[in-house]
């Protein structure tokens, strides 16, 4: 169906923009009408709104999604009707884009849609989790409840992804200096010194000799040599966004020393809250591994999942297959088989969520202490051979010349 933009005013006076589908004009316009709108104008508009992230260049961030969640949620518990919850966020949200998104949320609501088949029109904002659980709070009468629940599932997830960028960010800075400072050493420095010992007319010592060969070979071949990165860099990018190549890159992460480790105590964080927010929201088991597979941001953990599921099925529990992942350590099988023994699987899966971001928060600190004296080891090493390599024809020079 074409898109209409329209301009409009309530009978409060209170100017109102947005996007909405409709079948023609004229049908644009008597949906309008018959919401008591006075139309200012209406036209149809090229753009669709339906899985934009931007709007004007500003992305719908995962803060975003917070506010809208926590404010709804308050509005619902309120007993404000959904359609004038949805309009009132859609007017006062300050990400424009997102605000035209939540416009469209209204119209489809008003026009007899629910909510969770409204947010599914927007599958690059709003993933499965967040449409499944509002369904689960529809179908139970507890909407206010799921999308509190959301809101707080949302921030928490957005904290961890901002601990392991802080964590990955210094390492990488660092590294990429390190390299800029060893390659301008090779290319600009060194050719200097080498014209310089050219004039001493004796034969150079040999770490000095080996070192300006090297710098000599960059400078004739670093043309090729960025190419070449480039195009591996492609070739990469290509293969990685295969499913196999994802698979071995994913699963090569996890197995990584010092990064592995952190990135598989996220990786179970995330397992284990998205799948206890699940079931606690009332989303079927199948349904909820499936959810939370496609949410987990590493096609080895997704694999290990979707053997979960299909072992579920069969009619095994969950416990069992994790344990063959070899991907989830020991004491999460066991507190995950107590949990369903129990029949507090979720509370368990939570309190197991809330133990590795703790973990989490100690492997982030003891990663940054590590890793910069580590770099600060290297950078030492190779800065001070190439600094050695460069005076020993000097101290070479200085002897010959105390001798005679």
């Amino acid at each position: 169906m074409p898109n209409f933009k329209y301009a409009a005013k309530d009978n409060s006076g209170r100017a109102m923009t947005g996007f909405f589908e409709a079948v023609d004009y004229a049908a644009a316009v008597d949906m309008l009408r018959k919401q008591g709108l006075i139309i200012v104008s209406v036209k149809e508009s090229g753009k669709t709104k339906t899985s934009a992230m931007s709007s004007g260049g500003k992305k719908v961030k995962i803060d975003d999604l917070v506010l809208f969640s926590r404010q709804l949620a308050t509005m619902v518990d309120a007993g404000i009707p959904l359609v004038g919850a949805l309009d009132i966020l859609g007017n006062q949200v300050e990400n424009k884009a997102f605000g035209d998104i939540v416009m469209r949320l209204r119209n489809d609501v008003e026009t007899g849609s629910s909510l969770s088949d409204a947010l599914s029109k927007h599958k690059k904002i709003f993933s499965a989790l967040f449409v499944n659980m509002v369904k689960a709070g529809e179908s139970s009468g507890m909407l206010d409840e799921i999308l509190d629940r959301l809101a707080l599932y949302l921030e928490k997830t957005s904290s961890l992804q901002k601990k392991v960028g802080s964590a990955l960010i210094y390492p990488a800075v660092v590294s990429t200096m390190a390299l800029g400072i060893t390659l301008l050493l090779l290319l600009k420095v060194i050719p200097v010194f080498k014209d310089i010992f050219s004039g001493f007319g004796s034969e150079l010592p040999r770490p000095t000799a080996i070192l300006i060969s090297i710098s000599d070979t960059l400078q004739k071949y670093f043309p090729a040599v960025v190419v070449i990165i480039v195009v591996a860099a492609i070739l990469m990018s290509r293969y990685l966004k295969t499913e196999k190549g994802r698979l071995r890159y994913d699963s090569l992460l996890l197995k990584l020393p010092i990064f592995g480790i952190l990135l598989t105590k996220v990786a179970i964080s995330k397992f284990t809250r998205t799948l206890s927010t699940l079931i606690k929201s009332g989303v079927p088991i199948l349904n909820a591994l499936e959810i939370v597979g496609k949410t987990s941001d590493n096609k080895a953990v997704e694999a290990a999942v979707d053997t979960v599921r299909a072992n579920v099925r069969e009619g095994e529990s969950i416990s069992e297959p994790l344990a063959r992942s070899k991907i989830f350590p020991s004491m999460v099988v066991k507190m995950v088989s107590v949990g369903e023994q129990s029949g507090e699987l979720e509370k368990m899966l939570s309190k197991i969520a809330d133990f590795y971001d703790e973990q989490v928060d100690t492997a982030v600190s003891g990663l940054t202490s590590l890793v910069e004296p580590l770099i600060i080891a290297f950078l030492g090493i190779v800065i001070g051979t190439i600094v050695i390599c460069m005076f020993l024809p000097i101290f070479k020079l200085t002897q010959v010349v105390s001798g005679t």
